[in-house]
C-alpha cells in the first residue's frame, strides 16, 4: 500500500493517526497518573504512568475514533474536553447517544459494519501535496469480555480506515475486545494494512478468571488470520488492571512463528513512526 501511516503512541489506548493527510486520535486518555477509576460492579484500576504527549501538545484533529466512553482507561475526564474540539466523533451507538446528551452535537454511532464517509474540507491537502481523499470508517466487532458481560460492560466497536476509492484497510483498530467470532469475522473480511490490537489480558478480582481483552497468545491467532503487513500493539501498560502487561505480551510474541513475529511493531512512547 503507498500511504503509510504515521503513528504515535500516547498511552493506554491513545493513538493518533496521521494518514494520507487525516490526523485521527483514538481513544482519548490524557488526565495525570496516581488516580483510582471504578468501572462498575466492583471492578476498578488505578492509572499509573500519565500521557507521553500533553493533550496541549497535539496538532488539530481531524476525528476522534472512541471505541467506547464508559470506561476511563479509553476516555478520560481531560480526553472528553477535547471532544468538542474534533472534526467528527465516532462510538457506539450508545455512546453518540450518551455523548449527545452531554452536548457534543457531532457524535456519530456505528453498529459493526456499518460506515461514515468524511469528505475532506475544499482545498485540503494529503501528505504528498495532492487534493486529500475522503476518509471512510467501517466499524468493527468487539466483544469487551464475555458474552455474559456485555449487559455489564456494555457495547464497544473497533473501526477500519480506508481512504479514497482504495478497497484494503489501511488501518483497523481491534478496539478492547477478546477474541471471538466478531474478531475471526473481521480478519476474514478485512484487506488490512496495518492492524492496532488492543492487548493486555485484563481481569479483576471480582470476576475470577474471566478477561476483557486480548492476550498475546489470542492476538497471535488473530494475526494469523488477518494476515496483515505489520501489526502494533496498544493499550497493555500505565494501567493495574492488566494482567499481561507489556514486557510479557513481548515475550510471547517473541516466541511466536517467524510469519508473526516479524510484523510486530513495537512503538516507542510519545515518537511519531512511519509504520
Amino acid at each position: 500500500m503507498a500511504r503509510r501511516p504515521t503513528l504515535t503512541r500516547i498511552g493506554g489506548p491513545t493513538l493518533l493517526i496521521e494518514l494520507a493527510g487525516w490526523r485521527i486520535l483514538v481513544d482519548p486518555t490524557f488526565d495525570p497518573p496516581g488516580r483510582t477509576y471504578s468501572f462498575g460492579w466492583g471492578t476498578s484500576s488505578r492509572k499509573t504512568e500519565g500521557p507521553a504527549v500533553p493533550s496541549t501538545d497535539l496538532p488539530p484533529v481531524d476525528v476522534v475514533l472512541l471505541s467506547h466512553d464508559q470506561h476511563a482507561d479509553n476516555l478520560d475526564e481531560a480526553g472528553r474536553a477535547l471532544l468538542p474540539g474534533a472534526g467528527e466523533v465516532i462510538t457506539t451507538v450508545a455512546g453518540a447517544r450518551r455523548l449527545k446528551r452531554q452536548g457534543l452535537r457531532r457524535a456519530h454511532g456505528l453498529h459493526a459494519w456499518e460506515t461514515a464517509v468524511i469528505p475532506p474540507n475544499d482545498g485540503e491537502s494529503s501528505d504528498d501535496g495532492g487534493a486529500r481523499a475522503s476518509l471512510t470508517v467501517t466499524a468493527t466487532p468487539a466483544r469487551h469480555g464475555p458474552a455474559w458481560a456485555r449487559p455489564i460492560v456494555g457495547s464497544v466497536i473497533g473501526f477500519a480506515l480506508s481512504v479514497g476509492d482504495a478497497p484494503e484497510t489501511a488501518v483497523w483498530i481491534s478496539g478492547d475486545s477478546v477474541l471471538h467470532e466478531g474478531l475471526r469475522d473481521a480478519a476474514a473480511r478485512l484487506d488490512v494494512d496495518v492492524a492496532v490490537v488492543h492487548l493486555g489480558g485484563v481481569q479483576f478480582p471480582v470476576t475470577g478468571s474471566a478477561r476483557y481483552t486480548m492476550t498475546a497468545s489470542s492476538a497471535i491467532e488473530l494475526i494469523g488470520s488477518l494476515q496483515p503487513r505489520a501489526v502494533v500493539p496498544v493499550h497493555f501498560d500505565q494501567w493495574t488492571h492488566f494482567r499481561e502487561p507489556g514486557e510479557s505480551a513481548r515475550r510471547v510474541l517473541d516466541e511466536a512463528s517467524v510469519a508473526v513475529r516479524d510484523k510486530v511493531v513495537w512503538l516507542e512512547r510519545g515518537l511519531p513512526t512511519v509504520v
